[in-house]
């Protein structure tokens, strides 16, 4: 398909007209994490280029749910479901594409429409063996676990999106390529020239194991705030940071070269780095500003200081610390405060507690630093 993307690029050249390309996501949440930009930069390069990109939003596909990886049939929900979550895809993705020259499209315009005629037919184009072969239908049959019928149609409705768009090049994470090849098959049944399909690296998530998935949590969202985004960062495992250097960063590849040859010859740290990269992710989406800000405030954290957007609590008299870890939400009950305290892990104005006993006085004219754990703080105020 290289060859062929090659010749597309040509013909493209030659006549003037741009290549349709097309990536869809499903909205099983309201939220675009940053897995999904590394489709979306590509859709980005092709508008650079001069080509027409379409956003798909899957509100059709989203009422079966994808799947890809999953041991399990994913809980169905309804279009009205997926329309409301797919509201803010929309603004969200205009973050990386451009938005004069973005078509957005809902696959329900089409796919709501199929007859149980055309669905026969474009299940005529594959067998059973070609699912069972999948690797996650297929340990879920040798498990005997069940595999519902429904979850079959997925590839049929994601490959007829091809056929509904009269694509030239489909963009989709490696864990999508029977989906994406489905559309070349349906495309060559309609008599139409089979659309490319370009495959993209899959992000891990913030467990530097699993592919980034919002259903198991271990997601940066893009409209998280800028400190979440950079203490998500901070956090992922050094295997994996290479990984978001490559696929989430506006960063050369040569430059990406330069800083891990730094490491290796070390005249950079790995703390270091991923505060560099902490601060380059959330300028992509927040801009430069509130990245500075969000590094000032790891940096605050770093020592023990509250971060400046951390909420803030006024006392007027002397309050136990469980009940004061209550009030400031920090923890659900007094029985996981004392758990905490007992641990070690909660801290005021960077001193440990060790004793549930223990008395928190307001300070007049000044802030006092209550912290729990490495994330949550409170600003006490009189």
């Amino acid at each position: 398909m290289e060859r062929e993307l090659r010749e597309r690029l040509q013909e493209s050249y030659d006549s003037g007209r741009p290549l349709k390309v097309y990536c869809g996501f499903d909205p099983s949440t309201p939220d675009l994490h940053l897995g999904h930009t590394i489709q979306m930069r590509k859709l980005r390069q092709f508008q650079e280029l001069g080509h027409d990109v379409t956003f798909l939003i899957g509100t059709f596909t989203g009422i079966i749910g994808d799947p890809t990886d999953r041991e399990s049939a994913r809980r169905q929900q309804t279009l009205e479901d997926a329309l409301s979550k797919a509201t803010t895809y929309a603004e969200q993705a205009f973050i990386l594409l451009d938005k004069n020259r973005t078509k957005v499209r809902y696959n329900h315009e089409w796919l709501s429409s199929l007859d149980f005629a055309k669905l026969i037919q474009l299940a005529s184009n594959f067998t059973v063996q070609q699912f069972l072969a999948r690797e996650n239908f297929a340990k879920r049959h040798t498990n005997g676990d069940p595999i519902w019928l429904h979850e079959f149609f997925y590839a049929l409705m994601q490959g007829y999106d091809a056929v509904a768009l009269q694509t030239d090049v489909q963009v989709g994470g490696t864990d999508q390529l029977f989906n994406l090849m489905a559309g070349r098959k349906l495309m060559e049944a309609f008599a139409l020239k089979p659309q490319v399909v370009l495959s993209t690296p899959l992000l891990v998530g913030t467990d530097g194991v699993q592919k980034m998935s919002k259903s198991l949590g271990n997601y940066i969202g893009i409209s998280e705030a800028p400190g979440i985004i950079f203490t998500k960062v901070l956090n992922v495992p050094d295997s994996a940071v290479r990984s978001y250097a490559d696929l989430a960063t506006r960063w050369s590849p040569s430059e990406i070269t330069k800083h891990f040859n730094a490491i290796e010859q070390g005249t950079l740290t790995m703390r270091d780095f991923k505060h560099k990269l902490a601060w380059e992710i959330v300028s992509i989406f927040h801009g430069d500003q509130a990245a500075n800000s969000a590094s000032a405030d790891a940096a605050a954290m770093h020592q023990g200081e509250a971060p400046s957007d951390a909420r803030a609590l006024k006392i007027s008299a002397p309050i136990n610390i469980l009940d004061l870890l209550v009030a400031g939400e920090l923890v659900t009950s007094r029985s996981e405060g004392r758990r905490l305290v007992e641990q070690g892990g909660v801290r005021l104005d960077g001193e440990v507690i060790s004793s549930i006993e223990r008395v928190v006085n307001p300070a007049p004219g000044s802030e006092r630093t209550l912290q729990v754990g490495k994330r949550k703080f409170l600003r006490l105020k009189a």
